[in-house]
């Protein structure tokens, strides 16, 4: 009623058949009718329309009209989601009488199998191809064509954290923040949540882009989650936190490999657009199974696809005694099933001990450029995080009295006399990046190669003044 693009986007999806009060299927074409003319269609000019075919008396009267609006949903964002339950239950309806019809025909004397059974494939058959004609089945529910899967589909989506060229969380992937207890997981999540809360524009120096409403799944130590995240809140941020972040306390009612739906109701019962999952453990039944990193994986992309942003917290595995101290983390140390990295769009590992305020960020999975590694300084009492400016290759660069190639950044980060080509390459494409954004020049070297040497520009000196 009371938002006509709302109307737009579920007239597809329901007829006034659909509707199980009469009344309500009298409303519901009312509102068509309205729309046709371009016309309002509020309750007042809902009351006058019915009023005018004779139908408002039949309804409830104007009162019901206003009823409707008072206990309907704060917002209509999720209208084509209300719209699928009520479809959906309409569906069952229609099966359970044909089922029933189906029953009394073939205990009818004299009945004809063929005929019975001609008559309920003539009734199931329509109601698929409405299905499908409405795009409610669930075999057409989610197919797009194929030059808007190629435009449309993430293609050109502007990052969550970061920026395109190096992209820590991308929009419609997940993302997973991985370490042992105590490293600071929480510090920099927290610090991402308050971010896309609007409360800050930056974390460790990366844009965030800020976001509706978070709701938190605080399943692990929910009163240690609560002390972490004070350290950040002041009085004047009472407002957003009420307005704009849900917390859940404790265990969700079910696992989310036993109920994969459950994620994206969460989110749209809460009205978020994005869901902090803290932890894993506590969300999956046995994280080393693969059918159950399957199923969990199942309830992530199922969230994804309704448009919910996550970020999720995840333990790494116990190191080895013969494992050396300092060894650059991979994927296969995250704890569990791969199929729960298979399935996140950006895994970012905090590799450090328990406690310390300096640790190293590594990118393991990447979306477009990779980040890091990078070095960053926990401040436990405000529970904020910068990245090491010793280590930072904006300020080296801005230092080093002869500039740098790809190769002396990558010794100095990596802290190797001979860093391999890899670290080299990523040097060398970090150092690119600077000179595209104006912020270095170079000269020497073949294509922007590892002997080429780069100095910081006119721009980037005068920025530092």
């Amino acid at each position: 009623m009371v938002n006509h693009q709302a109307v737009e986007k579920v007239r597809s999806t329901l007829d006034a058949r659909d509707f199980y009060r009469p009344a309500h299927e009298t409303i519901w074409r009312a509102i068509l009718a309205l729309r046709a003319e371009d016309a309002p269609t509020d309750p007042i000019a809902l009351a006058d329309h019915l009023q005018g075919a004779g139908d408002l008396s039949r309804v409830g009267g104007s009162s019901y009209l206003h009823t409707l609006v008072a206990v309907a949903p704060p917002s209509t964002d999720n209208a084509d989601y209300y719209a699928q339950i009520v479809r959906r239950d309409a569906q069952l309806r229609t099966l359970h009488a044909t089922g029933i019809r189906t029953v009394q025909h073939a205990l009818a004397p004299g009945a004809d199998p063929d005929e019975i059974r001609t008559a309920v494939e003539t009734e199931i058959r329509a109601e698929r191809e409405r299905a499908l004609a409405s795009g409610s089945s669930r075999l057409s529910r989610y197919i797009v064509n194929g030059w808007d899967f190629v435009t449309k589909t993430g293609a050109d989506k502007e990052p969550l954290w970061d920026t395109r060229e190096q992209t820590a969380w991308a929009s419609g992937e997940s993302l997973m923040i991985v370490g042992a207890p105590g490293v600071g997981k929480t510090t920099i999540a927290h610090q991402v949540v308050l971010a896309r809360l609007g409360l800050q524009a930056a974390v460790l120096d990366l844009p965030v882009a800020e976001g509706e409403r978070v709701l938190y799944l605080a399943m692990d130590r929910p009163q240690q989650i609560a002390r972490a995240m004070a350290r950040r809140i002041l009085p004047a941020d009472e407002a957003h936190l009420r307005d704009r972040l849900t917390v859940w306390q404790g265990p969700l009612p079910a696992t989310l490999d036993k109920e994969p739906d459950l994620l994206a109701e969460l989110a749209a019962a809460h009205r978020a657009d994005t869901i902090v999952i803290d932890s894993l453990k506590d969300a999956v039944s046995t994280l080393v199974d693969d059918s159950l990193a399957v199923a969990f994986n199942n309830a992530r992309m199922r969230a994804l696809r309704a448009g919910i942003q996550i970020m999720e917290f995840h333990h790494q595995r116990k190191a080895t005694a013969d494992t050396p101290r300092g060894q650059r983390p991979t994927l296969d140390r995250v704890y569990g099933s791969t199929w729960l990295t298979a399935g996140a769009g950006s895994v970012l590992f905090i590799a450090g001990e328990a406690g310390d305020p300096a640790v190293t960020i590594h990118h393991l999975k990447t979306v477009t450029g990779e980040i890091g590694p990078l070095p960053v300084i926990h401040d436990h009492q405000r529970g904020t995080t910068y990245v090491e400016p010793t280590l930072d290759p904006v300020t080296l660069l801005r230092t080093a009295t002869d500039g740098l190639t790809a190769r002396d950044l990558a010794t100095t980060v990596t802290g190797e006399a001979n860093p391999d080509r890899a670290d080299i390459e990523k040097a060398r494409r970090h150092l690119d990046r600077l000179v595209k954004s104006g912020l270095a020049v170079t000269a020497g070297g073949v294509g922007g190669g590892q002997q080429a040497r780069y100095r910081p520009s006119a721009r980037h000196i005068t920025a530092v003044s």
